[in-house]
């Protein structure tokens, strides 16, 4: 579940490895790409931490960031 907090979308994903971890990392950025909406995150091991927030928006959440944090869901859900 995504929670608001400090100005940012905040996620933590868990995978059962590092390759699985990396996977969803690759599509996620196939469509950040697309979007043109770049995430902050971080992979360690098993898990990928993002923290989404609008640059041009004085880092701030907009509904650019809800809307890839809908498509990151959509993304995990599929490899579920």
């Amino acid at each position: 579940m995504w929670k608001e907090e400090d100005d940012k979308l905040k996620r933590t994903f868990v995978f059962r490895d590092f390759k699985s971890a990396f996977a969803f990392m690759t599509k996620v950025a196939g469509v950040a790409d697309r979007l043109d909406h770049h995430p902050w995150w971080a992979n360690t091991y098993n898990k990928v931490d993002f923290e989404l927030s609008t640059h041009d928006a004085g880092n701030k959440v907009t509904d650019k960031d809800r809307h890839l944090a809908e498509f990151i869901d959509a993304i995990y859900a599929d490899m579920a």
